[in-house]
């Protein structure tokens, strides 16, 4: 059962994935956000290849974060993905907030990434 605001966030998330795309140099990053987890992925569109997933279900973040649910949470993923992109070699990315307003954790996911060196 959809309800009716997802549904309006996928057609969001449908206009907004007209408009971009992720290459192999510049990969798209897609963010997930449920009540409980977020989740970000690093995604080529031309290979249709996932590169790289950070989520608060992370193991990496297993003893950082008190709770998962949180816009802490979202920070500390989001500057944990900046790093495994820049360990990847992944300097600029495409940023796809998924049709979801760019406010709370997809803001702090986002500005941290930023903060962390990742450039989009």
């Amino acid at each position: 059962m959809v309800f009716q605001r997802e549904a309006l966030r996928v057609v969001r998330h449908k206009r907004i994935r007209k408009k971009l795309s992720g290459t192999t140099a510049r990969p798209r990053m897609c963010i997930k956000k449920t009540l409980k987890h977020t989740y970000a992925q690093l995604v080529d569109d031309v290979s249709g290849k996932i590169l790289l997933t950070v989520s608060t279900l992370s193991k990496d973040l297993t003893g950082i974060i008190k709770a998962v649910d949180n816009k802490a949470a979202a920070k500390d993923g989001g500057a944990l993905f900046a790093k495994k992109c820049i360990e990847k070699g992944f300097k600029t990315i495409v940023f796809d907030r998924s049709g979801y307003i760019y406010h709370g954790k997809v803001k702090q996911m986002a500005d941290e990434a930023r903060k962390e060196g990742l450039v989009f």
